[in-house]
């Protein structure tokens, strides 16, 4: 497959975008549909399924096969489409509506099963499509339609819910990084079980900003930790930050040069270890008190649920008795009438 030749035109559809100018969703299509052109995988193996909010609409803008289903059903219907078919490609879209809230439990078993299939989680903080009700990622506190005195819940943390449902692949991007994003997908396509990749993402409408603090060009070098595997885990405009353990086996910011602290003290990045404990660390890194942690931050092997199956399926087909429905109809007592 690695003769096959493909542009990012050949994954536009004809249909027109009708997302609003300007909103993160075009930045994170246009890095699917270049990870798509360059992994060498035939056109007609991709499939896109996505369930309802304004990332849902992905599959239109596709040129693979896809599927529009239903609210917070997006991961059960690939997980049908996948095991029916493990040969595809699949690739589920979802927001943090979607795929957090009336999808929850079907999100937190697919992860369980750790079904061959790449989930993209677009994560904007809020209800966009039905304009602007809190999400279950909705920090506390904050004022929307439907919580017009501040939320007085704690929000989900998607990495979190990954890797306590035993996940194998989790990473996080942001939209305005087109290169990170095509990493990570990249990373998520070759990963064998179930990928999560959370996407920071931008509603121009009802959250604009909420990812600023972060994003902010002036302050993202001391706000942003780009992981990469075997690498410390530096970050700052000259590098000149790095994260370590404290004396207590706790994640802390260090400064190369003061106190001590050199570049071997930094810690460095495995994400295929299998303990998920620094994963875990790293995903609960907030800002201000830390720089948020992008990158893929686990990706271990593991046994994945559709490989088990088909091997499953030839198994039992080996060694059964019954070989046809004529073998069943005659089995046990039979009479001719």
């Amino acid at each position: 497959m690695a003769d096959i030749q493909y542009t990012v035109k050949d994954f536009k559809s004809e249909n027109e975008v009708r997302w609003c100018p300007g909103c993160g969703d075009y930045a994170i299509m246009n890095a699917v549909q270049r990870t798509m052109a360059g992994l060498g995988i035939p056109h007609e193996m991709y499939a896109v399924i996505s369930g309802i909010g304004c990332s849902s609409r992905f599959p239109y803008y596709m040129s693979t096969f896809g599927f529009h289903t239903i609210h917070g059903r997006a991961t059960a219907v690939a997980s049908g489409v996948k095991l029916a078919n493990p040969d595809l490609n699949v690739w589920v879209i979802t927001g943090d509506g979607d795929g957090m809230a009336i999808g929850g439990n079907h999100f937190i078993h697919l992860v369980r099963r750790n079904i061959d299939l790449n989930v993209i989680l677009f994560n904007n903080k809020i209800y966009g499509l039905t304009k602007g009700q809190y999400s279950p990622t909705t920090d506390r506190g904050f004022k929307t339609k439907t919580s017009p005195f501040g939320t007085v819940e704690d929000p989900f943390v998607p990495g979190q819910l990954v890797l306590g449902a035993r996940g194998t692949f989790y990473a996080r991007s942001i939209d305005s990084n087109l290169k990170l994003s095509q990493s990570v997908f990249e990373s998520a396509a070759s990963h064998k079980g179930t990928s999560v990749v959370e996407v920071l993402q931008n509603c121009v409408i009802f959250n604009d900003g909420i990812h600023d603090a972060i994003t902010d060009p002036q302050f993202r070098a001391d706000r942003q930790l780009i992981l990469e595997h075997g690498k410390p885990m530096l970050f700052g405009a000259n590098n000149e930050k790095g994260i370590v353990f404290d004396n207590r086996g706790k994640l802390k910011v260090a400064v190369i040069g003061e106190n001590g602290v050199t570049i071997d003290d930094i810690l460095v990045h495995d994400e295929t270890e299998v303990d998920p404990t620094v994963h875990m660390a790293l995903i609960n890194m907030q800002y201000p008190d830390f720089p948020v942690a992008f990158g893929v931050i686990r990706k271990v092997a593991a046994l994945v649920y559709d490989v088990e199956m088909v091997a499953q399926i030839k198994q039992v087909q080996q060694t059964r008795k019954i070989k046809c429905v004529d073998d069943l109809l005659k089995s046990g007592n039979t009479w001719e009438v």
